[in-house]
């Protein structure tokens, strides 16, 4: 059997009868893989600030310290101005697999996606006490990292219940063209899962092409500023608001083009 049967017949499998691993037993599986993850430094607050809306930034770039890490970095100084807490976590380089459509994640009793050993995992678990998600990501022939939309898409429908309503924003780096059709990308999954999408000044952008060189772009590193000062701003409503979402009182309706 070749190795693409058989993650076929694993998964369907799985999804057949619902053996999906609890949420909170993901996060040790992919950490015992030797996943990459990249955590924030922890946040310097009050003892009244451990309360604070918590934003999750994603490094969708397998480069650890790279030109989207710079960008992450400089907006998480910003939240972390304005009383918020933070984390940053990078995909890493190991495979993220895509979602196969196999239905295993919304089988009765099932906790998230059946693939429970890569940093979808992670980040579902991390999800669930986020109160906002950024997310950022290289430019590939002007579109977002292949592992990045792969986690992104495996997230949203396995569990989407974590990220409604909670509020979203994307970067896109890149050397010289493709960033808007990377962020178009990226917005239209938070849009399908009622995010308020998170604005700056300008598109959220930034260039550059060796190491560092995208803290040469000063626009670039003040549109992230501004896009982090917009996000705590939100927060800060949403959370003296208590949290409310909106109250929507029609079922969603699913109707294909054809019949």
């Amino acid at each position: 059997m070749n190795r693409r049967d058989f993650i076929k017949k694993s998964a369907v499998a799985a999804a057949a009868t619902a053996v999906v691993a609890p949420v909170s037993a993901m996060l040790t599986k992919a950490e015992s893989a030797g996943l990459a993850v990249k955590e924030a430094e922890p946040v310097r607050m009050s003892q009244s600030d451990d309360q604070a809306p918590k934003v999750l930034l994603v490094n969708g770039s397998p480069r650890r310290d790279g030109n989207t890490f710079c960008c992450l970095e400089e907006i998480e100084k910003q939240l972390q101005k304005h009383g918020l807490q933070t984390e940053i976590v990078q995909i890493g380089r190991k495979p993220v697999r895509m979602c196969i459509n196999c239905g295993g994640c919304h089988q009765d009793g099932a906790k998230g996606c059946v693939f429970d050993d890569d940093m979808c995992a992670v980040i579902t678990e991390k999800m669930a006490t986020a109160d906002a998600l950024i997310v950022g990501t290289p430019v590939y022939y002007g579109q977002p990292n292949g592992g990045i939309l792969s986690l992104m898409q495996r997230l949203f429908f396995s569990a989407g219940h974590l990220v409604q309503n909670k509020p979203a924003a994307a970067l896109a780096v890149c050397r010289r063209g493709g960033a808007t059709a990377t962020l178009q990308t990226m917005n239209m999954m938070f849009e399908m899962m009622n995010m308020p999408v998170v604005t700056s000044q300008y598109w959220n952008i930034a260039y550059g092409a060796g190491k560092g060189e995208v803290k040469l772009d000063t626009e670039g590193m003040q549109t992230m500023r501004t896009l982090a000062t917009n996000m705590a701003w939100l927060l800060e409503k949403i959370h003296t608001d208590g949290n409310t979402a909106p109250k929507r009182d029609e079922k969603h309706v699913f109707m294909n083009f054809i019949r």
